[in-house]
């Protein structure tokens, strides 16, 4: 089996595992899922010849690939298994799509949704490449088991063949990264790394060397519920009130659809609620401490 071979099975084989995190849960994993992939990934390291396998009290997966030359420093890749709250991420029916020509695909669980050159102009940079894709009904979990099944892939490559040069390899697998919550739950002294990569990224050849800080913001607004008849001075709208707020937001900078590059936002990510009562959620990003304090601040005088 080529490396290409072993990295589409195992992408797939954890692509179609539900290990999506969960907000407002206590403990770290925020979910059982996350646990059963973390266990998948435990003993699948252990029969590939890893050492020093340990699956912590957190649910995060440590490793050790051994030196093959003495005095080379400690290199640790590190890879979230938990996948976005934003969509389905229950029964994921992973597609393989070999040999792209181009053309436009129809994802067969909702043929409303279509992969093109306009939703995903980055596939004509892949014509010819082998695309995989969820059916349409759920996300399929690329962001970030594609890097899971890379280092994965990494880990049975240097172990099967010895001759390639390396200092100790650490291996790092952690969940609720898209909570924010899972990477403080990780020791440095533990993983004892020289340095350290995290694969999750964007396109092939790119590498981060730096992060934006980061908040979450939760808005909670309480109306006044009356019955509709009797409503005239009375009733306070929470949806009003909610939509009232979103609108004394910066509408035409500092939304991520309005930035681009080391530019800050503020970014309303989830609304739940009534008439009575309501829930926002928001995310803040910027490179500079005080610009993020700025869309507090921002926020806060909404």
């Amino acid at each position: 089996m080529t490396i290409a071979n072993q990295l589409e099975e195992r992408f797939v084989r954890y692509a179609a595992m539900d290990s999506q995190s969960a907000d407002g849960m206590k403990g770290t994993p925020s979910t059982k899922t996350q646990l059963e992939l973390q266990e998948t990934l435990t003993k699948e390291l252990e029969d590939l010849g890893a050492s020093d396998v340990r699956l912590t009290e957190h649910g995060i997966v440590i490793a050790t690939v051994p030196a093959t030359v003495e005095g080379a420093p400690t290199v640790a890749f590190l890879a979230h298994v938990d996948t976005a709250l934003d969509y389905a991420a229950s029964n994921v029916k992973p597609i393989v799509h070999r040999n792209y020509n181009g053309s436009p695909i129809v994802l067969p669980g909702d043929p409303v949704q279509v992969l093109d050159e306009i939703t995903a102009p980055e596939l004509m940079d892949r014509v010819g490449d082998t695309i995989i894709t969820a059916d349409g009904t759920t996300l399929l979990g690329a962001d970030d088991k594609s890097g899971v099944a890379v280092i994965m892939t990494m880990v049975e490559r240097l172990i099967a063949d010895p001759s390639i040069p390396h200092g100790p390899v650490r291996i790092c697998f952690t969940p609720d990264e898209e909570i924010g919550t899972g990477i403080a739950k990780v020791s440095l002294e533990e993983l004892a790394a020289d340095v350290a990569y995290t694969l999750d990224g964007d396109k092939l050849g790119d590498v981060t060397y730096e992060s934006f800080s980061a908040d979450k913001a939760v808005v909670r607004i309480t109306g006044v519920s009356i019955h509709p008849g009797k409503a005239k001075g009375r009733l306070v709208n929470a949806l009003t009130l909610a939509a009232k707020l979103l609108n004394l937001l910066p509408q035409h900078t500092r939304t991520p659809e309005t930035t681009d590059g080391r530019e800050g936002f503020i970014h309303a990510t989830r609304m739940n609620g009534s008439s009575a009562h309501v829930e926002l959620q928001f995310i803040l990003r910027d490179f500079e401490r005080d610009g993020l304090a700025a869309h507090g601040e921002a926020l806060r005088a909404a």
